[in-house]
């Protein structure tokens, strides 16, 4: 039975502390650094590191967001099972409010296996059958709280039950409500197209695509083109993720390249994209001009791929924490 988030009426307190909501997937990466076909020939092999993290973008998103200082609601699902009470111990140690109703009994919580190449990249192993892309529209709270200012799905093209109809109904009520509104995506699975998906993007004030996900949803053969084709959908600002060149920010006004931070070494680049949305949110949340949250963005999103993992970057100590605030 799905559980369900929008009738939240023993943690309304909690929720109305929430400033930021983030919508998506919670699971949890076992990250294997340098991972490469030598384990299939030899039948073992000794990587230079294995490491358990939390992982998944809204997680990603909203652990970094908590670890700078703001107050954040998860609606997510994950499964009443061990991975998911670590997953839960996680969000107590946060700080991240979880609503009632989204762990949901009989659903195994998901687990990727990464594997990072040499030169950062990933290759992943999924449970098709985990909680990974198990979100439905009635997961979603359709009433948000006064307090909350930002709304963020945090992935769009993760959830099959999710389509461009439920992003639309997501994303109308939110800005009727007032808050900003914020989305990433991933690569479109089922070969969706900028038409498919322009009513929805046209209540979006902020959105986060890379250069592969942008051209491959628009079909233009570059990050500017495509960009300039979400941007007539009614996007108020298209923020294009182009790894190491930075981020190319365009809406009706202006158009312009924030470089990367230079002198970066990739280990790892699993969370930077999730890294870069929560630092641009969060520069966003602070009042900062546009070029501000994109040039916190990129060097959020520089710190992640330094590390391995997708928030081991930012932790919580004591007395402070350890960000890149200036």
């Amino acid at each position: 039975m799905t559980g369900m988030c929008m009738n939240d009426s023993g943690n309304n307190r909690k929720t109305e502390e929430a400033e930021i909501l983030i919508i998506g997937a919670a699971i949890i990466d076992v990250l294997v650094r340098p991972a490469g076909e030598e384990v299939f020939r030899t039948g073992s092999f000794p990587a230079e590191e294995i490491r358990m993290s939390v992982g998944a973008d809204a997680l990603n998103e909203a652990t970094v967001l908590a670890r700078l200082g703001k107050k954040v609601k998860l609606v997510t699902v994950i499964g009443d099972d061990q991975a998911g009470r670590y997953l839960l111990e996680h969000l107590r140690q946060e700080g991240i409010l979880l609503v009632d109703g989204c762990i949901r009994k009989g659903l195994v919580t998901g687990i990727n296996v990464v594997l990072v190449s040499p030169d950062g990249k990933r290759s992943f192993l999924t449970n098709a059958r985990g909680s990974l892309r198990k979100l439905v529209l009635q997961d979603i709270p359709l009433s948000f709280p006064d307090p909350v200012k930002i709304v963020c799905f945090a992935s769009i093209f993760v959830f099959p039950q999710i389509g461009a109809e439920e992003l639309r109904c997501i994303f109308a009520q939110a800005k009727r409500q007032n808050k900003i509104v914020c989305a990433d995506m991933t690569k479109c699975k089922n070969k969706e197209t900028l038409e498919d998906m322009a009513e929805a993007f046209s209540y979006i004030d902020y959105l986060f695509p890379n250069d592969e996900e942008a051209m491959l949803l628009t079909g233009k053969e570059t990050a500017a083109l495509a960009a300039e084709a979400i941007l007539e959908t009614g996007v108020g600002n298209v923020i294009v993720k182009c790894g190491r060149e930075g981020c190319l920010v365009r809406n009706r006004k202006e158009s312009y390249l924030v470089p990367a931070k230079e002198g970066v070494l990739c280990r790892d680049t699993t969370g930077a994209g999730d890294s870069f949305a929560a630092g641009f949110i969060y520069a966003l949340s602070k009042g900062l001009s546009l070029r501000e949250c994109a040039e916190y963005g990129n060097e959020c999103g520089a710190r992640a791929v330094a590390v391995t993992g997708a928030t081991e970057w930012i932790l919580r100590r004591e007395d402070e924490i350890t960000d890149c605030r200036r």
